[in-house]
């Protein structure tokens, strides 16, 4: 340890402007890995590498369909069967189908309608009746979107006065493709050893899956903007609603990063103020932001430079980290002061000496119980929690490292001022408390042991709720777009069965196919003469 501390004295005191431009060196660099800094709120981010219900869930998706799509619920301030709303809607289907990055729109104008009027199988297989179709009876449309189980809590409320349309993205196939890949290599990893081959595959795989995830927000990001417009210009005739996952992860990013720049800039400005009025020297403001503002520079840099994105749960680190920070540099300025005005006469280099040597193991047991605190976020089991602790387990030791290096080689810069005394104005509050235990110990010890009963009978009604919209303000549009889903159209959790039938049901399905094949044989040679040729003649007519 005296070694370690000669070196560090060496390189810090004596050496102090070497010091300083060392650190200031290494932060430069790191910053320079600050554009890399980003925020994601993907299902990566959420969930672990090799969790089971997510690779059974992308199995899914990728077998019956992906959930990119934005739901628009439209609620016509007029009847919605009317045929101003009608040619409204039918010109927001129009305008969202005109943007590059949609697939298709469904809507109540572009659904299949059998009972409006009762249609047969011939006239079906001529021609599929829509609600904009000719002879399509309004009043029965009505009726059937609002009670057919195809349509109604889904497409239309069972009020009629509000419906969605479903906007779906175009898919990527080359992100799909590089996902897949990596997803297998990932189980296959789990399960057992990758060749060295595969593990650098899966590298790589990681690299273009994050890159080619960052270019499909941005897209995603810039689709939403547009379509915002575009329902901006149609809120005058409808009240609508913007809705569906994309929207969610695109706002989600936005709300991490403004909490990151609002919060953190709030507890910045609350600090500095804090500080101002406390110490009324403006070094000991600046040496304790620069603590903070380097930490904070060279931990947005490491995240840069590891790739490892900020989720909502880790986006007030920079507020943590600030604090932490601010409350190290606190101890040490209050020594400082503390051994100056006891020792006036001695010189810069003894005082900030002194004042590292009396501080340094005290703060370190700090910092280590608060990594330790934070380390038991690991077994969380949970993504971005499990990487919220991480980032504030580095990010302590960051910021003990800054403040051990950068406070003490930055006060070496300035010469001692005339040492001020030291106002304890807390006095007053901590006499009462010593006056107040030292006269009623057992009516404070009554007050605790009720305190306790109470706080045992609260643990017992300790209720748990994980309802995702709860996470969000009402004047959220994720908010209000989810409550009106919910409301009128059926909700927002929709809940896949999945059957996984047993290999020999499919044998059996197999064998009973045939039979069937080998009748139909029989019964097509016995009358394909009279009905065959005419149907393929049509068919290949209307074809041509």
């Amino acid at each position: 340890m005296n070694r370690l501390f000669a070196a560090w004295e060496w390189l810090f005191l004596s050496r102090a402007r070497l010091g300083l431009a060392a650190i200031c060196l290494l932060v430069a660099i790191m910053a320079v890995f600050s554009g890399e800094f980003r925020f994601d709120a993907s299902g990566d981010s959420l969930l672990l590498e090799n969790d089971a219900d997510l690779r059974y869930y992308r199995g899914s998706t990728a077998r019956y369909g992906s959930d990119e799509y934005l739901i628009i619920t439209y609620t016509s301030q007029d009847d919605l069967f009317s045929a101003s709303s009608l040619a409204d809607l039918a010109r927001l289907r129009d305008e969202l189908l005109a943007l590059e990055g949609f697939a298709s729109v469904v809507s109540i104008l572009d659904v299949p309608l059998i009972d409006s009027p009762r249609t047969s199988l011939q006239e079906l297989q001529v021609e599929v009746p829509t609600l904009q179709s000719e002879g399509t009876d309004i009043d029965l449309a009505r009726i059937e979107l609002t009670t057919s189980p195809l349509y109604k809590q889904l497409l239309m409320s069972t009020g009629g006065r509000t419906t969605a349309m479903l906007a779906r993205f175009k898919l990527d196939p080359e992100f799909a493709r590089v996902l897949h890949e990596r997803d297998v290599l990932r189980e296959r990893q789990a399960f057992g050893e990758l060749t060295g081959y595969e593990r650098e595959r899966m590298r790589e795989l990681d690299e273009e899956v994050q890159g080619q995830r960052i270019l499909l927000t941005a897209r995603q990001q810039a689709d939403i903007e547009r379509v915002r417009e575009i329902l901006d210009a149609h809120r005058g005739r409808a009240e609508i609603r913007l809705g569906g996952l994309p929207m969610i992860v695109t706002d989600m990013i936005e709300y991490i990063k403004r909490d990151v720049l609002v919060f953190g800039g709030g507890i910045l400005v609350f600090l500095i103020v804090l500080m101002t009025s406390i110490f009324r020297r403006p070094r000991w403001v600046v040496l304790s932001m620069l603590v903070c503002f380097m930490a904070i520079a060279l931990m947005i840099g490491f995240l840069g430079v590891a790739d490892w994105p900020v989720t909502v749960v880790s986006a007030n680190f920079v507020a943590l980290l600030l604090i932490f920070g601010l409350s190290i540099a606190v101890h040490l300025i209050v020594r400082y002061r503390e051994l100056h005005s006891e020792n006036p006469e001695k010189t810069q280099y003894w005082l900030v000496s002194a004042t590292v040597r009396d501080k340094f193991l005290p703060c370190l047991f700090t910092a280590l119980t608060t990594m330790i605190a934070f380390a038991s976020l690991l077994v969380s089991g949970i993504r971005p929690v499990i990487d919220f602790g991480w980032m504030m387990v580095i990010g302590m030791a960051v910021v003990l490292t800054m403040a051990f290096t950068v406070f003490p080689s930055g006060l070496m810069q300035l010469a001692p001022l005339a040492p001020q005394p030291s106002r304890v104005s807390t006095g007053a509050i901590t006499g009462f408390m010593a006056r107040l235990v030292r006269n009623t110990p057992r009516m404070i010890a009554a007050f605790y042991v009720l305190v306790a009963v109470a706080g045992l009978v609260g643990i017992t009604r300790l209720d748990v709720e994980n309802r995702f919209i709860d996470n969000f303000k009402e004047s959220t549009e994720i908010y209000q777009g989810m409550v009106k889903i919910d409301q009128e159209l059926g909700g927002t959790t929709p809940l896949d069965i999945i059957l996984d039938a047993d290999p020999a049901f499919f044998v059996e399905e197999v064998a009973v196919a045939n039979e069937d094949d080998e009748f139909e044989d029989e019964f097509d040679d016995e009358f394909e003469d009279e009905f065959e040729d005419e149907f393929a003649d049509e068919f290949a007519a209307d074809e041509g």
